[in-house]
């Protein structure tokens, strides 16, 4: 088995000092895979309704700004609230310590025999921990409470989520923007092969082959795309 990250007492030190914050990847996946589906159902929207490629374009930048705009916003107050959330928690952690020590010493005592500790070991522990109320608190957070052991970062999460709408919703409008004979026709392989890129990104965190995630969500996307499509031929004009 490969080895992923080094194992010397160094090594350790410096993954444990830097490697506690979570990433977006969620964020980002998120924001990629709602910004191209969004903007091709437009273009494939607009196409099916035989609309001229001046609307393709016009709706397109508008649903990547605005859309992306509005799911950066949401995802940011939905952060804020776990944020908030986390921190009204700590504040009554911080309350309990004060006045119901006790209480709060046997939870963290149930807390540490779950995890494995007992006798002199589990005493050692629950003295040692309490001792530091940041540390006892921070287990409290995710034993008791089921939270992360970071706080989320709204800002960042926001920026995630833009940054990738607005890059992979760019890419069914490319045709379109410049110009090019069969706008359609490339768009939606265009479209298609970002869906296919995004699910193979996204294996490099998990166990299936890169394949079977690229065509996973380029099976979402193509369902998203053909449905757009046949909604938009409903209202066809010419």
């Amino acid at each position: 088995m490969a080895k992923e990250h080094g194992h010397s007492p160094d090594e350790i030190a410096d993954r444990l000092a830097t490697g506690g914050r979570g990433g977006n990847l969620k964020d980002l996946i998120y924001g990629a895979i709602d910004g191209t589906v969004t903007t091709f159902a437009i273009v494939a929207g607009v196409e099916g309704a035989g609309l001229s490629h001046g609307v393709i374009l016009a709706l397109g930048a508008a649903n990547i700004l605005a859309d992306g705009f509005s799911m950066a916003a949401s995802n940011y107050s939905g952060t804020k609230a776990e944020l908030d959330d986390r921190n009204r928690i700590i504040e009554i952690e911080k309350q309990h310590i004060a006045f119901h020590r006790d209480g709060e010493l046997e939870e963290l005592r149930q807390i540490l025999a779950r995890r494995g500790l007992e006798g002199d070991v589990l005493t050692g522990a629950v003295d040692a921990i309490s001792q530091k109320q940041e540390k006892w608190i921070g287990l409290m957070l995710t034993d008791e409470y089921g939270l992360p052991r970071e706080e989320p970062d709204p800002l960042r999460a926001a920026l995630a989520t833009f940054g990738a709408f607005l890059a992979a919703g760019a890419i069914p409008l490319l045709p379109f923007i410049l110009g090019l004979e069969s706008a359609f026709q490339i768009s939606i392989a265009a479209t298609l092969i970002t869906f296919f890129l995004i699910g193979t990104g996204k294996s490099r965190w998990s166990l299936s082959p890169w394949w079977v995630s690229g065509l996973e969500t380029l099976f979402i996307g193509a369902v998203a795309a053909i449905i757009a499509f046949f909604v938009g031929s409903l209202f066809q004009t010419g």
